[in-house]
Formats: structure tokens, sequence, C-alpha cells
């Protein structure tokens, strides 16, 4: 007797080994990006290097200035009045409020005081400098 292949049919399974595949590569992917989101400026800036540098735990505002002076958040211009108001509103819903400044080689000094005097003002005492590796 003959039998169709129809009689034979196996019941159908699914593949893990592709699914895992693609959840691996999706894993890293979004690793990656997330690295990638580290607070920053969002502008590139040239910062000046220093032996003693030091990562902060936790950064949650990032201020970036550049040669001419303009103030960058989350890559955006922003001018002092804002920035005051973004500070206070940020303070407002955290405790502790760390401030980085990015500034680059050529900036004033007088430049980043007056940053960070709008930073002080507003009542947030730790403020640091980004600075990278010698």
């Amino acid at each position: 007797m003959k039998h169709y292949a129809y009689l034979d049919a196996q019941k159908p399974r699914i593949e893990i080994i592709p699914m895992i595949d693609i959840m691996m590569f999706l894993l890293v992917f979004f690793i990656m990006i997330t690295l990638t989101m580290i607070a920053g400026s969002g502008i590139p800036l040239d910062l000046p290097s220093a032996k003693t540098t030091q990562q902060l735990e936790s950064t949650k505002i990032t201020i970036g200035v550049d040669k001419s002076g303009a103030m960058f958040v989350d890559g955006r211009g922003i001018e002092a009045d804002a920035l005051t108001a973004q500070l206070k509103s940020a303070q407002s819903e955290s405790k502790k409020l760390d401030v980085v400044i990015e500034g680059e080689k050529a900036v004033p000094l007088q430049v980043l005081l007056r940053v960070m005097d709008i930073v002080r003002g507003v009542g947030i005492t730790a403020v640091g400098i980004a600075t990278k590796p010698e």
C-alpha cells in the first residue's frame, strides 16, 4: 500500500534559533544606541584636557559653550533667561541636580564664569567643568 505525502505531514514547529539571533541583535543594537545617548550638550566641542579628570556618577544637565559664547542645552541654543528658568524647573523636580559646563579650549574664562554664575544663582552648587583625559 502506498502512503501519500499529506498523510505523513509532520506537525508544524517554531524554529527558536532564528528568534534568539534576532533578539540578540536587537539587544546589542539598543545597548549601543543607549551608550551614544550619554548626557552631553549635543554639539561637538573641542574640550580642554586635564590629567585629573573624573567621570561624574550622575549628570542631569549639560551646558555647552562655544567660542562665540553661545550656550547650548541638548543641542539647542539657549539664552541666559531661558537657562535660568530651565534650571529652576529641573531643580524643583529633583532634590540633587548636577550641572556640567562643557566649554571649548578657546572660550575665555570670563564666559565660563558667567555661565557658572547663572547656575549658582539658581541655587545649584554641584557644578563641574567637562574635560577630556590627557
